[in-house]
C-alpha cells in the first residue's frame, strides 16, 4: 500500500489516498486513531461509477462512520474510474440498458455476464486491500461491509471470515450461484430496501433476504425510489455498526 496524498478534513478526519498493486483507493481515519487506541474497520462500497465522481458520497458516509470510531476504507472496482476498461461488462451494461427500455424481462445469461466477472475480479481485491489495512498500526478488527454491489458483500461475506458484520442496499440482479452463496452468509446484516426501486423487482429482493442463513437480519423497507432513501436511514445503519463494530 502507497500513500499518494493527505488531507485533514475540518472535523479531524485524515482522508489519505493510496494505490495497491496498482488499484486506486481511500482510506479515512478519525482523529484518535493511532498505533495506541487503533479503531475498527468499516468497507465502503460503491456503484462502478468510480471514485471520482462518488468521492462526495463516500466522504459523507465516512464522517459519520469517523464520529462513531471508525476508520473506514473503499477502492476502485475493476473497469471504473481510471483502470483499464473491460469491454465484456461495458457491453452487459448496454445490453441491460436496452433490455429495461424495452421492457423485456432481464434473463439469467445477462445478470451472469452483467455481475459474475466483475465479483471474481473485485471480491480477491477487496480481500487484498484488507490485508494491507488491518496492516496497519491505527486499525484494528472487528471489519464491517457497507453498501455497493450487494453480490460482491454476498461474495465477501462468505469468503472472509474477517467480515463481522454488514449493512448492504437490496439489489435483484443477482446470479443463481450468489443466490446459493447467501445461503452461507451467517453475519448480522442489516439490509435497506427502497419499496418502489425502479431498478429492482421487490418480490426478488426478499426472495433473496430471506436466502440469508444469518441468525439475525433486519430489513428496512421505506416508500420511494432507487434515489429516495431518507436520511434517517443512515441513523439505523450507523446504530447498527455501533453495536456490532465495537460491542464489549
Amino acid at each position: 500500500m502507497h500513500f499518494t496524498s493527505e488531507t485533514r478534513l475540518d472535523d479531524g478526519v485524515l482522508e489519505r489516498h493510496f494505490t495497491l498493486d496498482g488499484i486506486p483507493g481511500l482510506l479515512w481515519t478519525p482523529p484518535e486513531a493511532s498505533a495506541s487506541t487503533p479503531v475498527p474497520l468499516i468497507l465502503l462500497g460503491h456503484p462502478p461509477l468510480g471514485l471520482r465522481a462518488m468521492h462526495p458520497r463516500l466522504v459523507s458516509r465516512a464522517r459519520r462512520a469517523a464520529a462513531d470510531g471508525f476508520a473506514s476504507a473503499t477502492i476502485e472496482l475493476p473497469g471504473s474510474g481510471d483502470r483499464p476498461a473491460r469491454p465484456a461488462l461495458n457491453q452487459a451494461r448496454e445490453d441491460l440498458r436496452r433490455a429495461m427500455r424495452a421492457g423485456e424481462p432481464v434473463g439469467d445469461d445477462l445478470v451472469d455476464a452483467l455481475v459474475l466477472p466483475l465479483v471474481d475480479a473485485a471480491v480477491p481485491e477487496w480481500r487484498s486491500a484488507l490485508d494491507a489495512l488491518l496492516s496497519l498500526p491505527e486499525i484494528d478488527g472487528p471489519v464491517g461491509f457497507s453498501g455497493g454491489l450487494i453480490s460482491v458483500a454476498v461474495r465477501l461475506a462468505v469468503t472472509d471470515p474477517r467480515i463481522t458484520a454488514a449493512v448492504l442496499f437490496a439489489g435483484s440482479l443477482v446470479p443463481r450461484v450468489i443466490f446459493e452463496e447467501a445461503r452461507q452468509v451467517t453475519v448480522p446484516l442489516h439490509v435497506l430496501l427502497q419499496w418502489d426501486d425502479e431498478g429492482n423487482d421487490r418480490e426478488a429482493s426478499l426472495a433473496l433476504f430471506d436466502a440469508f442463513a444469518c441468525p439475525e437480519k433486519s430489513l428496512h423497507a421505506h416508500m420511494g425510489g432507487h434515489s429516495g432513501v431518507p436520511a434517517h436511514a443512515g441513523d439505523a445503519a450507523a446504530g447498527f455498526f455501533v453495536r456490532h463494530l465495537r460491542a464489549g
